[in-house]
């Protein structure tokens, strides 16, 4: 990744679960940085550079979105929908961790170019093995694709 460190956007309104899935990613060295909203509304301010998070420095574009459906303000499926119909946004990964198994959800989600849905809770096991994956998945890139 040219030396570039890996950021995720954890997007989570249930502070457990947050707490739950940092604490993993941190365990398995899977980022370098974590940055975590609490509703749709400041995840869509975070990736497109509004309301105090214009600063790119501070502030950069994630490699891969962790993105829960249930959120306040604004539901995951609408932030999964601007980010996959934004032409600088569209290749950004988006996994979709939420504790719907709906079969609508999981439909609307892939229709709206989710890469993966993992239904919550997931085991331990399950979300390392996935965060592993994950950071296989990254470490094969050179570069982002947006």
């Amino acid at each position: 990744m040219n030396g570039e460190p890996l950021t995720i956007l954890l997007v989570e309104d249930n502070p457990d679960h947050a707490e739950l899935v940092m604490r993993n990613m941190e365990d398995s060295q899977v980022a370098n940085r974590i940055i975590h909203v609490e509703d749709g509304e400041a995840a869509l301010d975070y990736l497109f550079g509004r309301a105090g998070y214009a600063d790119r420095n501070s502030f950069p574009l994630p490699h891969l979105m962790l993105l829960d459906l249930r959120l306040p303000k604004i539901d995951g499926l609408q932030v999964l929908k601007e980010v996959k119909t934004n032409a600088a946004l569209k290749a950004l990964p988006v996994v979709v961790l939420t504790t719907s198994a709906a079969e609508r959800d999981m439909a609307m989600a892939y229709e709206y170019h989710a890469n993966s849905y993992v239904t919550k809770p997931v085991s331990f096991e399950e979300f390392s093995k996935l965060l592993g994956d994950l950071g296989f998945y990254w470490l094969a890139w050179n570069k982002r694709p947006w």
